[in-house]
């Protein structure tokens, strides 16, 4: 596994070493390195040297330290000189920059191709609650299809939709981490009119989104409208949807789904339970119907490594104890 220095002027790479943490899970092969006031670069460089001594593996050197050319920077520069080719320095240390770098981790034994994922998260993670009509940015909810030609067209004008889930719970943390990284969006899109109307739910699901993924809320009718908008044809979307009825709504109006993945759909009054994650009741099985017809698969999975359930069987099963219940 990679290891990776966090160095700073004080506290800071303590500090955001802890924050990861909190986020990330505790992580090995990971040390933060301080210089205070009363201490030399030459301090520093030892302390650098020492902790890296304590990595199971050396080969692979990530430094993510505070400020270019600072003497943080300058000291793990030092030391790269000798290692050119596996040990790298990354600027502007931030707390998206340090979760991504941890998710790459588990998937690239390069410290430079780490360093090169980790560059753009870290840019989207400088953001403010303050915007400029002048520049404020473009969003699903803004965007409209008017006077659209092929001239405003996107890449092939098609939106690409890299995942179609049902998940009760939405965006979390099966999403944020598993998915994501097995279906390599650039953008999450909970699609819900209830969720689209409660402006709570909307900021905890955004604020949820990992790093160097937007997330949107949108109502039906306007997952709808995208489907038919030119100017998203660059969009590889992971589509969150909390019940197969929306999903029905959505590929009625126009939306091009072929799989669906089924996640989790929570039990309430009137539902059976048809295993650990789902429970349906007459009228998720109508709509389950419905998009069969219409030749959409299903997959039953919560997290990507997961076998897959048959879908047949458990909407039989669940047919059966709701026809026991009359």
């Amino acid at each position: 596994m990679v290891g990776i220095i966090l160095a700073s002027h004080g506290e800071f790479a303590s500090g955001i070493l802890q924050s990861g943490g909190m986020v990330f899970g505790e992580q090995e092969n990971v040390t933060a390195v301080t210089l205070h006031p009363s201490e030399s670069p030459d301090d520093l460089k030892m302390k650098m040297q020492a902790a890296i001594a304590i990595f199971k593996n050396q080969e692979q050197i990530l430094f993510l330290v505070d400020l270019w050319g600072g003497t943080p920077f300058n000291q793990a520069n030092n030391l790269c000189s000798e290692h050119q080719d596996n040990w790298v320095i990354v600027s502007g240390l931030n707390l998206p920059m340090l979760i991504e770098a941890y998710a790459c981790r588990l998937s690239s034994t390069s410290a430079k191709e780490i360093a090169q994922q980790i560059l753009q998260p870290a840019r989207e993670g400088i953001n403010s609650n303050v915007t400029y009509q002048s520049e404020a940015p473009k969003t699903l909810n803004t965007l409209r299809p008017d006077h659209i030609s092929e001239a405003n067209a996107v890449g092939d004008g098609h939106i690409k939709i890299v995942l179609a889930r049902i998940d009760s719970r939405l965006l979390h943390g099966q999403v944020a981490t598993a998915w994501t990284k097995a279906t390599n969006p650039n953008r999450i899109i909970v699609v819900s009119d209830s969720v689209a109307h409660d402006e709570l739910r909307k900021k905890l699901i955004k604020e949820a989104s990992p790093p160097g993924v937007k997330a949107n809320v949108v109502p039906i009718s306007k997952i709808i409208e995208v489907a038919k908008d030119l100017r998203f044809g660059h969009t590889k979307a992971l589509l969150l949807f909390e019940n197969p009825q929306d999903v029905l709504r959505a590929v009625e109006g126009g939306l091009a789904i072929t799989d669906v993945n089924i996640g989790s759909m929570a039990h309430s009054v009137g539902k059976v339970v048809v295993n650990k994650a789902i429970s349906l009741n007459e009228a998720d099985i109508a709509a389950f119907e419905q998009l069969k017809q219409k030749e959409i698969k299903f997959d039953v999975r919560k997290v990507p490594n997961d076998s897959q359930d048959n879908f047949d069987e458990l909407l039989n099963k669940a047919r059966t104890e709701l026809a026991e219940k009359k």
